[in-house]
């Protein structure tokens, strides 16, 4: 079983999106993304485009949930986002992460934190290569990410 790795440059907030857009698009339910990186590296600008690819009206719906530690998105696939940054220990089974799995697509900042908890994933890590240059490294865990991974458009 080979792991297929897939790396893309950006080079600004509304590139970002339009990458995940492509991503959302691809969504299916039950898929899970978890995305990785510094403070301010665009991991929420990432969620909005994929969210729109999802078939979420409009970008400016799509906040960070750093204090509700969840989101859900209404599209042609609902969303759920969590945001694990204010979290000491991941439960994710007190957070409901479990509850509607097959019934949406996922997608987690701050994944690092639920370590392998999160299951079948597609990591993507998010590392700033200047002010507005960002390198997102897209790595499926998992036949289902990879699957996704493989139908989302390049």
């Amino acid at each position: 079983m080979t792991l297929m790795e897939a790396v893309a440059d950006s080079t600004s907030a509304e590139n970002t999106r339009q990458l995940a857009r492509k991503l959302g698009e691809a969504l299916r339910p039950g898929d899970v993304v978890a995305l990785s990186g510094d403070l301010g590296a665009g991991k929420t600008q990432f969620v909005k485009g994929l969210a729109l690819g999802a078939g979420v009206p409009d970008a400016d719906l799509v906040t960070s949930p750093t204090f509700v530690l969840m989101n859900r998105y209404e599209g042609r696939l609902p969303v759920r986002h969590f945001d694990f940054y204010r979290v000491e220990q991941v439960d994710l089974a007190s957070l409901g992460y479990f509850d509607l799995l097959d019934e949406s697509a996922t997608v987690v900042e701050w994944a690092e934190k639920a370590g392998g908890a999160l299951g079948d994933r597609l990591e993507i890590l998010f590392e700033a290569t200047g002010p507005t240059l960002r390198r997102l490294t897209f790595r499926p865990l998992g036949e289902r990410a990879r699957d996704l991974l493989s139908r989302a458009p390049s």
